[in-house]
């Protein structure tokens, strides 16, 4: 949603993985990467979070809070987060206020959409027709261009 651009995200508080709470606006003075995906467990899902778990070092380096999201529930991210080692929480938005708020829905599930979020809460990049192999990367280099 192109209208969300430059303004500031849209907060919400939901449960990850672990059943604990995340507020958007907790992480005020950082970066973050929210990526919505469609469903645990898939062949792109999965290569989209392993590639997460495996630049997570980066992230972290840069001071960048990954947070991914689906409308799977917590059981199912939990079981996905174990079996893969993901090291970032997965939120859990079974209610799909979320992925509506940020127009991400298609009817049937979460479109493979991500936003990049500067430290005071503003969207400053929306990444449409994620590739799951390569969006990790894209990612990192946005983040050190802005933060040069």
């Amino acid at each position: 949603m192109t209208e969300l651009l430059n303004k500031t995200a849209p907060d919400f508080v939901l449960k990850d993985q672990e059943g604990a709470s995340h507020r958007l606006s907790d992480y005020r003075g950082q970066f973050v990467i929210l990526y919505f995906y469609p469903k645990d467990m898939t062949s792109g899902c999965t290569l989209e979070a392993q590639c997460f778990r495996d630049t997570m070092n980066d992230f972290r380096a840069l001071n960048v809070q990954v947070l991914g999201i689906s409308i799977d529930d917590e059981k199912s991210h939990k079981k996905f987060a174990d079996k893969e080692k993901l090291n970032f929480p997965i939120l859990s938005d079974t209610e799909k206020k979320v992925v509506k708020e940020y127009d991400v829905w298609n009817m049937f599930t979460a479109n493979r959409e991500s936003f990049l979020i500067d430290k005071n809460g503003t969207i400053i990049k929306h990444y449409l027709k994620v590739d799951p192999k390569t969006h990790t990367k894209d990612v990192l280099a946005d983040i050190k261009h802005v933060n040069l």
